[in-house]
């Protein structure tokens, strides 16, 4: 019983490495990447089709791939940048590719959510475009940008819980080698349960800072 328990927190340490790494890397790339799809398209206030359309086909064939896929697809990617295609820290890359088109996706949604007319009364003001984006748009937006965060960090770990197929770490790396393999159906069962409540918890916590967020504007 002792080293089941070990295992399933040394795995769940490790999923959590991967989500929360993965997670900051989509984030600090791709919410950048959706304010700049939102703000080109025809609708925006800078608009640039043809650096819309080229972003949004990027993005595009980005996410039509499967993860599974991608990961492998990335192997000698990944091999080239760490030495390694397999484990935790290798995974992380993989998993931050297949969340950054989430990401901007959903960043671009929130913002296209903004009211229009909170923006033209800042041009009305004489904002810039800069002091639009900062100020009003990101504001805005931010509750449902945090909901999709809150979306793109639960997919990361079903996405993480895939990995394990192929070696990458994790709960699904135990629930598959050491559960299923091993004909141990304890570890699956622990291994799921535990992700269910990873799964509730960021859901409570992400659904709690979107309302705050509401509550105060």
């Amino acid at each position: 019983m002792n080293q089941i328990m070990a295992l399933v927190a040394q795995s769940t340490l490790e999923t959590l490495e991967m989500t929360l790494f993965s997670t900051f890397f989509a984030v600090i790339t791709g919410f950048p990447l959706g304010i700049l799809l939102n703000v080109t398209n025809k609708f925006g206030i800078m608009p640039h089709p043809m650096l819309n359309q080229i972003l949004s086909r990027i993005i595009d064939v980005l996410r039509s791939f499967p993860f599974v896929i991608l990961m492998i697809v990335l192997l000698p990617f990944t091999r080239l940048l760490l030495g390694t295609a397999i484990g935790t820290a290798a995974t992380i890359i993989p998993l931050s590719i297949a969340a950054l088109p989430f990401v901007a996706r959903l960043t671009e949604t929130s913002l296209s959510e903004v009211d229009p007319g909170v923006i033209l009364a800042a041009k009305a003001m004489g904002s810039t475009n800069r002091q639009i984006i900062f100020k009003v748009l990101i504001p805005e937006s931010m509750p449902s940008v945090i909901s999709g965060i809150t979306l793109t960090i639960i997919t990361l770990i079903s996405y993480s819980a895939m990995a394990g197929t192929l070696g990458g770490g994790g709960l699904g790396d135990l629930a598959i080698r050491y559960g299923y393999q091993r004909f141990r159906t304890g570890i699956m069962i622990a291994s799921v349960f535990v992700i269910i409540i990873m799964v509730a918890l960021i859901q409570f916590a992400g659904s709690r800072i979107a309302n705050k967020m509401l509550s105060k504007r």
